[in-house]
């Protein structure tokens, strides 16, 4: 037993010069350096992983207040712009009530009245000094007219605040009728109409738009090479579409918290397309510029 252990130990060190020299070390008492530990290069399928294209935003067009649909000024696969109007809704009510307020707030005849009375009060009070001056009228007299000028002043103060006031009911009416109308939140493609004119919607969306200038790339990738991607780092993606060239993606966002059922994590790469030409929703590869493995030497003869 002895002596297969002798073998063993001999064995090693003519296979590894490094484990004698540790050995050795080791019987004298010598310090001995930690060897590094290789890190396996990723494989061919790390290189290559499977993805997804998506549009950069996605939104659901309905209205905040319940009614029924005029008219849709769009359809399903037109480019819009944001702010753009897609719906109008029935809004006879609230035009209405916007012309009357118009028509309050531009009235100013209550203010003219209030200033003409305050001009008068004034012009009264003065004539109260001069008589009171030639002893025709009584101090109790004068202090009268004074009370009537600050009530007339109250009034101009009140016709002002009025004025104020229907100046908000104005852009609070222009608030309630622009609920009547749906613009698109972005530049972008419709891609679902739920409704039709004469319809009545509450809570449900309108339409579909989604963002395609930009456009969002998710992939999965194994835990292994969680570490070795940085955002910003460059991705080659290629759609799988017919007559797609691949394209250059970057990192955006890697998550933090990887999924230990499927030992992977998820990445979001940002897919310039201003021009549109590349169309959402398609599978692609994005090739992460990682060196595939090499063949083992016992493989390649």
């Amino acid at each position: 037993m002895k002596n297969h252990r002798y073998q063993f130990l001999f064995s090693a060190f003519r296979k590894s010069p490094s484990v004698l020299a540790a050995w050795v070390g080791l019987c004298l008492g010598l310090p001995v350096a930690a060897q590094p530990v290789p890190m396996a290069p990723p494989t061919a399928s790390m290189a290559s992983l499977a993805c997804l294209i998506l549009p950069e935003r996605v939104a659901d067009i309905g209205s905040a207040v319940i009614g029924i649909v005029e008219t849709i000024e769009v359809e399903r696969g037109d480019t819009v712009r944001k702010g753009q109007v897609l719906v109008r809704m029935r809004a006879e009510v609230e035009r209405a009530n916007n012309e009357v307020a118009r028509s309050r707030a531009l009235s100013e005849a209550e203010l003219r009245g209030a200033l003409a009375a305050r001009d008068l009060a004034q012009l009264k009070l003065d004539r109260s000094h001069s008589l009171k001056a030639e002893n025709f009228i009584s101090t109790q007299a004068v202090e009268q007219v004074q009370a009537e000028l600050r009530v007339a002043h109250e009034k101009v103060a009140q016709a002002r605040e009025n004025l104020r006031t229907l100046a908000q009911e104005v852009h609070m009416s222009d608030a309630q009728s622009a609920q009547r109308i749906l613009r698109s939140p972005f530049d972008g493609v419709v891609i679902e109409r739920y409704a039709n004119p004469g319809e009545r919607f509450e809570d449900k969306p309108l339409l579909k738009v989604a963002a395609i200038r930009q456009l969002r790339v998710e992939v999965v990738a194994p835990t292994a090479l969680f570490g070795s991607l940085q955002p910003g780092q460059e991705v080659m993606v290629s759609p799988e579409l017919p007559g797609a060239a691949p394209r250059t993606a970057r990192i955006a966002q890697i998550d933090r918290v990887l999924d230990p059922a499927s030992n992977t994590f998820r990445m979001r790469l940002d897919l310039p397309n201003t021009d549109a030409s590349l169309p959402a929703g398609l599978r692609c590869k994005a090739d992460l510029g990682l060196r595939a493995a090499r063949p083992p030497a016992s493989a390649a003869r």
